[in-house]
């Protein structure tokens, strides 16, 4: 399995297992055990690297060989004895027991080495503690311990890539999780793509240097500071040089924070933690054992915080805090500026802050309102980027980032209405790549982009009384729908909305005099009678389909040289955006193409990509020719079993392989399945011949909806029925004889194929393995990218279309076909009769028909 697929089912396993136990505490015992499974693989590692065996490590690994125990703290960092090892708990099988863990954990805590006793002191409690919240009984809770670590026991924990996959996989849970936990999701996790957004602006502010400091206040699970690592490490080269600081206030998830860093290969040196309230307890100046020889205050180069918006905080007695005193003190029930000045003070001159902060925060009053001025007045906030509601979990309140810094050479604010691109998933909305791109774009351009963003003046801001309300310089409403008098009367088309359309008119000049009479008035009429072939047929909408075709030559053989040709070379963190910037050049001249849209066709099939090139680079090009069992969960007396049903491609599909290698024998197949689903259809086409009072009798079923075979059989034989019926019901029963055998040959000619289709891949050459690869990632991409010249022209015909009818019929028109009606139906009227109260009440009708 890939690292999605491993993450998808431990998620799917978990959730069931969690049983009544809130999403929000288990994730504290899965995640607990991963990282003990994690620090105990590694110490393994550590072992075998330095040429112990097995044997060696069963016998010599425990607290009596001192010597071992100091040597193996001192390069690791703890020390796990072997009986304690999680590999140890797996071999025990029914021997295992609850209190194996509860002696584990406390031994652990025991044997930290004092270099790593403030990353990994008390890292064990919040799980120590929980163990009896997994049952009422010892016996309880040691199945459910024993069904967690062995549902876990396949993550990969050793190894560059490993990290990855671990990270991955933590990463998944957590999201999982916090979709799963309501309201206390917003405790611990900020979604990744919001993550990602504030990623990648401060790389881009930070991407020159190559030593760094990054903070998070307010850490949660430690993802979105490790989000921030990953992408200033793709500039730097070397993670080594990133110093990470977190505070976090609740101690279960300050212990996430911690695990989280550790897991992803971050050196211990480079982790400084703290559990402790942000705005009562200001990140330490020094140690308190050694206040002189430790005073070092602390400013970083990024600060990143999604703090929990609008709470409640103690204002008295800060007066003189140096974090707020220049601009002033955020009132005690909304502590949003609180924690966005803590954020600032501890910025380096030359750095940058990213902070989540509810919408209100630009433009509330009173306190709120001096803390903003200043920051304005001070040159503070560089931007401000409004997000689509309900984007975080638990909460549908509209948010923002803003962006601050030390020291700016301009002193304008830009603002970016980003709130209606999203996707939904689900209950919430989602960020998707080429978003998370169009905003990151416009700010490291800082442009003014319409119905987007608006690089605005400090003198307008002044204007409006330093309210920051993003509508108040961004209008990203759509234009109100018209009608035109005129036309809604009499007919044609308004030039002026004919006008509205002036980028389609620009991009081909002559096709708008091709579609439309013009007699000099201000309406049009269409003189074509088929727009779709009026347009898609036209010279220079062929001329452009031409250029754009032309634009992307040669783009398939690119891709071949930069993916294909050295795959173990490829940097896949940096790789995508690379080819984005190739995307980006080759549509810079091409008018009315959104060049995000061709970033997100890029992203769809990157995701794809990226996944296989992790396995190739990490198991070599012969993982293209292997194939694993595909693992399905089924019931089985009651219980969800795991069962082996047929095989996968590991990394080449099946489809695939069968389209290119075995397609006479999948035509075959698709053949017989094909006739089993026109035999269905003539199922329903012989019901329905039967009449009424034939489907009450025994060949039909209670619910009128099938023949019953067995009773078909019977009335055949008995001959009890008219001839057209038993003619129906022996049309059922060959075409029943037909579909039974047709079923048997299904079955058969696709196992089969599956056989096949495994046997090929395995016997592959390096040839056609590098042929699928191809296919797989590159043919996608162009035909993807083929289709937008044909999307923009049928975005420009259902534009056409809906003006054509929107005055299509007039209504003068209609009141004509008023009058016709009205005089049609009067005439009907005088052709009835009936006594003398039937013809007041239609003479009564006739009047009212009449407008009298």
């Amino acid at each position: 399995m890939n690292k999605q697929q491993l993450a998808s089912k431990i998620w799917e396993s978990a959730n069931k297992m969690r049983s009544k136990i809130e999403a929000n505490e288990y994730k504290d015992y899965i995640l607990g055990f991963i990282f003990y499974k994690f620090l105990s693989d590694k110490e393994v590692k550590y072992l075998k690297d330095n040429d112990w065996t097995d044997s060696d490590i069963k016998e010599y690994l425990n607290e009596e060989n001192q010597e071992e125990v100091d040597n193996i703290r001192r390069n690791v960092g703890y020390f796990i004895e072997y009986k304690n090892l999680f590999s140890t708990w797996l071999d025990m099988g029914s021997d295992f027991n609850v209190s194996n863990v509860r002696d584990a954990l406390s031994s652990f805590s025991r044997l930290i080495n004092a270099s790593h006793k403030k990353v990994f002191d008390k890292i064990f409690d919040t799980l120590q503690t929980g163990l009896s919240k997994l049952g009422d009984t010892s016996g309880t809770q040691t199945k459910a311990i024993s069904d967690l670590i062995h549902l876990i026991k396949d993550i990969p924990m050793d190894g560059k890539q490993d990290y990855d996959v671990l990270g991955f996989i933590y990463e998944y849970l957590i999201s999982n999780f916090a979709a799963n936990a309501g309201k206390k999701a917003g405790e611990f996790y900020t979604p990744h793509e919001v993550s990602l957004l504030m990623s990648e602006i401060v790389a881009d502010h930070l991407k020159e240097r190559t030593e760094i400091k990054i903070y998070d206040p307010t850490s949660g699970s430690g993802s979105l500071l490790i989000n921030i690592g990953k992408s200033v490490a793709k500039y730097m080269g070397s993670s080594d040089k990133i110093k990470y600081y977190a505070q976090e206030l609740k101690e279960n998830t300050y212990n996430l924070t911690r695990m989280n860093l550790v897991m992803r290969g971050i050196l211990p040196s480079n982790i400084v933690t703290r559990n402790g309230d942000t705005l009562e307890e200001d990140w330490p100046y020094f140690d308190e054992s050694d206040p002189i020889g430790t005073y070092d205050p602390l400013y970083v180069d990024a600060v990143v915080s999604n703090p929990p918006y609008s709470q409640n905080w103690t204002p008295a007695g800060k007066e003189s805090d140096p974090r707020y005193k220049a601009y002033g003190l955020a009132p005690k029930g909304k502590a949003d500026y609180a924690f966005l000045l803590h954020d600032l003070y501890h910025v380096k001159p030359d750095g940058i802050m990213t902070i989540v902060l509810p919408h209100g925060v630009l433009f509330r009053g009173g306190e709120e309102g001096e803390i903003r001025k200043n920051l304005i007045e001070n040159n503070k906030i560089d931007a401000i980027i409004g997000l689509p509601a309900n984007i975080f979990f638990g909460t549908g309140i509209p948010t923002i980032i803003m962006v601050l810094k030390q020291k700016r050479s301009n002193t304008d604010v830009l603002i970016i209405d980003a709130s209606k691109g999203f996707e939904k998933v689900g209950k919430n909305n989602k960020l998707r790549a080429s978003d998370i791109k169009r905003i990151v774009d416009v700010i490291t351009q800082r442009v003014t982009v319409e119905k987007f963003s608006k690089v605005v003046s400090r003198d307008e801001i002044r204007a409006n009384d330093y309210n920051l309300n993003i509508p108040r310089y961004v209008d990203s409403s759509e234009k109100p729908e018209s009608w035109d008098i005129y036309a809604s009367m009499f007919g044609g088309i308004p030039a002026g909305e004919v006008a509205e359309l002036s980028p389609y008119w620009s991009a081909f000049p002559t096709l708008k005099e091709a579609l439309f009479a013009d007699t000099g008035a201000p309406y049009l009429h269409f003189k074509v009678e088929d727009l779709k072939k009026a347009v898609s047929e036209h010279n220079d909408v062929n001329a452009f389909e031409n250029v754009f075709a032309g634009t992307f030559v040669g783009f398939d053989t690119l891709l071949y040289e930069r993916l294909i040709k050295d795959m173990n070379g490829v940097n896949i963190s940096r790789k995508e955006s690379e080819l984005a910037a190739e995307v980006f050049a080759r549509l810079a001249s091409i008018p009315l193409v959104d060049r995000y849209e061709a970033y997100q066709l890029l992203d769809n099939e990157w995701s794809r990509i990226a996944v296989d090139l992790e396995i190739i680079q990490t198991e070599g090009f012969e993982a293209v020719k292997k194939i694993d069992p595909n693992m399905v969960v089924k019931k089985k007396d009651g219980k969800d079993v795991e069962t082996q049903e047929g095989w996968l491609g590991r990394v080449i599909p099946f489809a695939l392989v069968q389209d290119r290698f075995l397609n006479v024998e999948l035509a075959e197949l698709k053949k017989d399945q094909d006739r089993l689903a026109e035999i269905s259809s003539e199922y329903e086409s012989l019901l329905e011949e039967l009449p009424e009072e034939e489907k009450e009798k025994n060949f039909v079923n209670d619910d009128k909806t099938a023949f019953v075979a067995a009773e078909v059989k019977k009335a055949i034989k008995a001959k009890d029925v008219e001839p057209d019926i038993l003619a129906i019901l022996k049309q059922f029963d060959n075409l029943n004889t037909e579909e039974k055998e047709l079923k048997k040959r299904v079955k058969a000619k696709d196992a089969a194929l599956h056989t096949k289709t495994k046997e090929t891949i395995e016997g592959l050459s390096d040839d056609q393995a590098e042929a699928l690869i191809r296919e797989k990632w590159i043919s996608p991409i162009i035909s993807g990218l083929s289709r937008l010249p044909e999307n923009i022209v049928n975005g420009l015909v259902a534009k056409l279309e809906a003006l054509q009818k929107k005055y299509d019929t007039t209504f003068f028109e209609v009141e004509k076909q008023i009058r016709e009606t009205e005089t049609s139906l009067t005439a009907l009227l005088n052709e009835l009769t009936g006594n003398e109260y039937d013809m007041q009440g239609l003479a009564e009708f006739k009047k009212m028909l009449g407008g009298e």
